[in-house]
């Protein structure tokens, strides 16, 4: 009984120093994965001023546009512009893609302006004509503004945003103003626009 007690109290030990390297081996896999990732942080290019270079993917307030190069702390690149997908390593093969991207919305920004500045000639050759409510004297008990020329305008299959139509103020009175229309920062003219007594208007009489 004595050998059997001996034989069970030195196989105990055995067990437990055997599951004491795969503990460990499992504790290290664990602090690896959960290690920062500062290791890649390390690797990004740094900029002459000691922070990390990086290409812009989309514009990024006060930062810079999209395509630039631009030079931030490293924590402000591993944290959040690279991960939130704003930037990218500035390689050249980036700065190709990110130039290919730009020409891309140069083409686009292009036909838009050459729109509008097809759309403003047809407005600046034509003119609305708005019927309102007035008395005898042309004064108007309402009075025409944007809005009332932006409707005017889609009739004519011509669209026009209200907030692209300036006025210095709502129009009160009967008869023709020149209106301008600014439809993009370098795109603008003049729209003519006639003022009319409504038809049958009793007010009018």
């Amino acid at each position: 009984m004595a050998a059997q007690s001996d034989s069970k109290a030195s196989s105990a030990p055995a067990r437990d120093s055997s599951a004491a390297p795969a503990k460990n081996a499992v504790s290290r896999a664990k602090r690896q994965r959960s290690a920062p990732t500062m290791a890649a942080a390390n690797r990004l290019p740094k900029g002459k001023k000691g922070g990390i270079e990086l290409l812009l993917i989309q514009s990024v307030e006060h930062l810079g546009k999209v395509g630039e190069v631009v030079e931030v702390k490293r924590g402000y690149a591993a944290n959040y512009l690279l991960p939130q997908g704003m930037a990218t390593i500035a390689t050249d093969h980036h700065k190709r893609m990110i130039e290919k991207h730009k020409a891309k919305l140069d083409e686009i920004a292009r036909q838009r302006l050459a729109g509008l500045r097809s759309l403003l000639d047809e407005l600046v050759r034509t003119s609305v004509t708005i019927e309102a409510n007035a008395n005898d004297e042309g004064h108007l008990y309402g009075s025409v503004g944007a809005a009332e020329i932006s409707r005017s305008l889609k009739q004519q299959d011509l669209i026009v945003a209200a907030d692209s139509i300036i006025l210095q103020g709502p129009l009160k009175e009967v008869g023709l103003y020149t209106v301008k229309v600014r439809l993009a920062p370098e795109v603008e003219g003049d729209l003519k626009v006639w003022v009319v007594p409504s038809s049958g208007d009793g007010g009018a009489k």
